[in-house]
């Protein structure tokens, strides 16, 4: 080797020697504030509660419930009308239909299906009714049941509240966790 490449390699291992040194310092200061630091214990508090009983068990889910039911009795009335009505037609049609003329009988046909297809609208209006009514009280519900576990949530130091019962996906809680009945008594109080 000549002068000029060992002055070459001198600079370069001296560089390869900083970046290591570098390195093992960045390598000991990053595994020594993990190690040396003191542990920080973090420690949450979880409480559940039962949804479905906090709405059968309440006077207000308890009210709720017997308007939805009161609303689905009205307009169960006016289709049970209707398909008496269309039943009336049928009857009619069986009875009458070998005596009528074909124009006659025709007529009363087309008059029977167009109603039938008149009560399948207003059958399946319905149901879209409902399942809106129903998600309109429920989401009113859930808000105020909501801001009733945010309070007590606050006032007892909880740091979550988790939803169970059969329709949750939470599979096992200790007995003690549940505060459903708490929940019940504050809405109770609160008569949202």
């Amino acid at each position: 080797m000549d002068r000029s490449s060992i002055e070459y390699l001198i600079p370069c291992q001296t560089m390869v020697r900083l970046w290591l040194v570098a390195g093992l310092l960045g390598l000991v200061n990053i595994t020594g504030c993990t190690t040396m630091s003191p542990a920080i214990e973090t420690r949450s508090t979880v409480a559940v509660v039962d949804f479905q009983r906090v709405i059968e068990e309440t006077s207000t889910g308890k009210s709720l419930r017997e308007s939805f039911d009161a609303f689905v009795k009205d307009r169960q009335v006016l289709l049970e009308l209707e398909q008496q009505e269309i039943q009336k037609l049928r009857n009619d049609l069986l009875n009458q239909g070998s005596v009528l003329s074909e124009a006659a009988r025709q007529q009363r046909e087309e008059k029977f299906q167009r109603r039938v297809r008149e009560y399948q609208i207003k059958e399946a209006e319905l149901s879209r009714e409902l399942q809106e009514k129903q998600q309109e009280l429920m989401l009113e519900f859930r808000t105020a049941v909501k801001r009733v576990i945010a309070t007590l949530a606050e006032e007892r130091g909880y740091d979550m509240v988790v939803e169970y019962g059969e329709r949750s996906s939470t599979l096992y809680h200790r007995p003690q966790l549940d505060i459903s009945d708490e929940i019940i008594e504050a809405i109770d109080q609160d008569a949202l």
